[in-house]
């Protein structure tokens, strides 16, 4: 029969490759490690691993097992972990997936007086995502998702927890950078510089460019935005950023922000959650928190 410690087995094998490794690391004899998956082998009548000189190479149905195992073994843990938090109170982790480059600034503000609340909560936050933020928020492998670009679908929920407008910046010598607004057209001889996202999940792009047709001398990418906002005083290109954001650097850098067409481009951050759950104490408390940073940008 299979169980859990199996694909705890095959889980740490594929992570260190030895046996000797994987049975440290689960605290196991190898002796112990190698009898509960021979037992296994021959219940599923089929070899987990082969062995490639000192190391383990994952046979095609090791590799099936694994699949499962980085599927079920997060919510195992996640399972566990709310059990721990119910008999512990207010102790446990926070889990958060970014899928909002600038957001960290706003996240800062957050966090800072949430861990000063709760001493014994631990926040984690992760940005690169084997199956993007969704795929990590449904396999329990984080807590909530902050996007300003909420994919709605079943099973997870979604709350708006702070406005902003999406302006375009521009070094203050830039001809548009006295203008009420930019129209598309204005940026045909500009380099614009964004985060390193596909250009169809820019809003720059989606909501600006793209419906009139517009498009920019050329496109480049950058992942520190205190870099791109220094390209962008140097007169290298323009960006398109969070008001706030710009806001904030604007009294050491020349740069102007400029609204995004006549109506402008505005957004709102959105924690995600999966539905139905009962969000422990911290969590409600972070949510708070996060709906009152609009004051403090």
């Amino acid at each position: 029969m299979l169980e859990r410690h199996h694909l705890a087995i095959i889980h740490a094998v594929d992570k260190h490759g030895t046996l000797t490794e994987a049975a440290n690391a689960l605290h196991l004899t190898q002796s112990a490690l190698s009898h509960g998956i021979k037992k296994l082998e021959v219940h599923l009548g089929a070899p987990v691993w082969q062995k490639d000189g000192r190391r383990l190479r994952l046979t095609q149905a090791g590799q099936g097992l694994l699949n499962l195992a980085n599927r079920v073994l997060p919510q195992f843990e996640h399972s566990e972990q709310v059990i721990q938090q119910i008999a512990q109170g207010l102790r446990g982790a926070l889990r958060i997936g970014m899928e909002c480059h600038p957001c960290y600034q706003w996240l800062l503000k957050v966090v800072s007086p949430f861990l000063q609340q709760f001493p014994d909560v631990d926040v984690d936050v992760r940005q690169a995502f084997q199956f993007g933020g969704l795929g990590a928020l449904l396999g329990y492998d984080i807590d909530m998702l902050i996007t300003p670009d909420p994919l709605f679908q079943k099973g997870l929920e979604y709350l708006p927890v702070f406005e902003y407008e999406h302006v375009l910046v521009v070094p203050s010598s830039h001809f548009v950078a006295e203008k009420a607004f930019v129209q598309p057209q204005d940026l045909r001889h500009d380099v614009l510089i964004t985060y390193p996202v596909e250009s169809s999940r820019l809003d720059v792009f989606s909501q600006f460019l793209t419906p009139a047709g517009a498009s920019v001398k050329r496109h480049r990418t950058i992942e520190t935005t205190e870099i791109m906002l220094q390209m962008v005083s140097a007169g290298r290109g323009v960006a398109a950023l969070p008001k706030w954001l710009v806001e904030q650097h604007q009294k050491d850098l020349a740069i102007v922000p400029v609204r995004l067409g006549k109506r402008g481009i505005f957004k709102n951050i959105h924690l995600g959650f999966r539905a139905g759950e009962t969000r422990p104490e911290y969590q409600n408390a972070f949510i708070e928190m996060a709906k009152q940073t609009d004051h403090l940008m």
